[in-house]
């Protein structure tokens, strides 16, 4: 029988912190199951949109999410490889938008807008109450390990070396993220599901959801690479976060460029050359004053005869 973590009062944390003991402990290779509630903690769907429903954290500092939970004989300097078989959604979800930030000014989108959706997973599809219907395709928004420094971290920005809040639309199931490890245990916490998202989550959420999956959490010898990245069921995916996009774009593709050059034996410019015809950069999310970039190879763009 698969271990269940539950969002109950002591299994959810709303920051990360390496002071907070685990909820849950799993060995290498032991599949789970996590429970966790939307991101504002909704502990019931709201009766229309924008209404006031119980929350897990009536006053609220971040994201809701599930754990820590520790992965045992994970120490800082491992990689851990977190692979979602299956996400499915709590059947209903909501997208709130036009609240004050300085890309909704300069859009003027300022008039506070709350969408309430009813999710299918067996469709494949979310319908909100004006009416619009919107294909799915669940994953979290967040999925992180906790930084070493003591305090209290938010969960609001995604981290280079953590993951976290990366919002990446790509990471549904079936995929696997790998992530560094900082403290003993790792303490990964993970939660804000969404049904639906766009590239760049350019409202600042998505079709927030309770989501249920089922994972498994590995210790990696040898990594592809010692920071964020990804392998989904059609591409292979590097991160970039920083305030500044250039940063952003530059350590994201330059984890890529490193990553098939070493795969392939090639110099730097050589790999940079090839990837210029076959791969793809793109706005992970705009949502946090954080720019978010991600830089996608399909595994069958580049063929060698």
């Amino acid at each position: 029988m698969n271990q269940v973590l539950r969002p109950g009062p002591e299994s959810v944390t709303d920051v990360f912190d390496p002071a907070r003991p685990p909820v849950l402990t799993v060995e290498p290779g032991e599949r789970f199951v996590v429970e966790a509630l939307d991101a504002r903690g909704f502990l019931e769907r709201p009766a229309h949109p924008g209404a006031a429903a119980p929350r897990r954290f009536p006053v609220s500092r971040g994201h809701c999410l599930a754990g820590p939970v520790a992965v045992r004989g994970a120490g800082p300097g491992d990689v851990l490889a977190v692979t979602l078989h299956s996400v499915r959604t709590s059947g209903w979800g909501w997208t709130s938008a036009g609240f004050p930030s300085p890309l909704n000014s300069r859009l003027g989108a300022t008039t506070h807008v709350e969408l309430l959706w009813d999710i299918d997973d067996e469709a494949g599809t979310a319908t909100n109450q004006l009416g619009f219907t919107v294909d799915t395709a669940p994953f979290l928004g967040v999925v992180g390990t906790t930084p070493a420094a003591p305090g209290e971290h938010p969960t609001t920005p995604p981290r280079t070396g953590h993951g976290g809040n990366v919002d990446c639309r790509s990471l549904v199931a079936g995929s696997t993220l790998y992530l560094p490890v900082h403290v003993p245990g790792a303490l990964l916490c993970l939660g804000d599901g969404h049904a639906a998202q766009g590239d760049g989550e350019v409202c600042g959420t998505a079709v927030e959801c309770g989501t249920t999956s089922e994972l498994t959490v590995a210790v990696v010898d040898a990594p592809a690479l010692p920071s964020v990245h990804a392998v989904t069921p059609t591409e292979r995916i590097t991160f970039g976060f920083d305030a500044d996009l250039n940063t952003a774009t530059d350590t994201a593709l330059g984890d890529l460029v490193t990553w098939v050059a070493a795969e392939h034996g090639l110099d730097r410019s050589t790999a940079l050359a090839l990837l210029s015809t076959c791969a793809d950069l793109r706005v992970t999310q705009v949502a946090n004053e954080t720019w978010g970039v991600h830089a996608a190879l399909r595994h069958d763009a580049l063929r060698r005869v």
